[in-house]
């Protein structure tokens, strides 16, 4: 079975995503040009409030980004799934790992490696493909900021070569980069129950 190749654990997906926010937002910080958007008001210490980050929900918090990222709806957000499945569909490794940002993190579902960089991410792509996945979102929730969306959900991939069947987890982060929204995280991870049974409390 296919399950028996998955992680036993997976981390949270909120707690995915704000790793991401934060790792890009730091970096925002350190290499902005327009320094004086960020300079404290009473000449303290700049420091970073996550807590607060959180709340803002940017991940790009410069006026450029900002003015970039075109409005998208809840539902092209939703739709923008099936632009990575339509590149599953080429079976091409490179035509998927182009559908990730510069910077993006992926959490594989079946590989207990985060890929963090094209190379990897292609590399990941080039095994899976030969299963001849195609999914389908079966529950899907949005979340939106000033220039980034979130899709987090269930979704279904058949596996062509084996007929298989199998459900999963997922967290998509879109950024919007070289005139495209792009994947800058990508969580998945099959239903934990499924083989690690149904705890008492849940």
């Amino acid at each position: 079975m296919i399950a028996s190749k998955f992680s036993k654990f997976s981390r949270p997906i909120a707690a995915q995503a704000c790793r991401v926010a934060e790792t890009r937002t730091v970096s925002t910080l350190a290499t902005c040009q327009n320094a004086a958007l960020y300079a404290p008001k009473d000449n303290s210490p700049l420091t970073f409030d996550l807590k607060n980050f959180a709340t803002r929900r940017n991940f790009c918090v410069t006026a450029e980004s900002v003015a970039k990222a075109p409005a998208i709806s809840p539902s092209e957000v939703k739709d923008l799934f099936g632009l990575w499945n339509d590149a599953l569909a080429t079976l091409d490794a490179d035509t998927v790992a182009k559908r990730y940002a510069s910077t993006s993190v992926l959490h594989p579902t079946i590989s207990d490696v985060p890929r963090t960089d094209y190379d990897s991410i292609k590399s990941y792509f080039v095994g899976f493909l030969k299963t001849r996945p195609q999914g389908a979102i079966v529950q899907s929730n949005v979340i939106q900021g000033d220039d980034w969306c979130m899709d987090a959900g269930v979704y279904e991939f058949t596996l062509a070569v084996s007929s298989e069947k199998v459900l999963a987890r997922y967290s998509f982060v879109y950024v919007y980069e070289e005139d495209e929204w792009k994947i800058a995280h990508h969580h998945s991870s099959i239903m934990p129950e499924e083989f690690l049974g149904h705890p008492d409390w849940v």
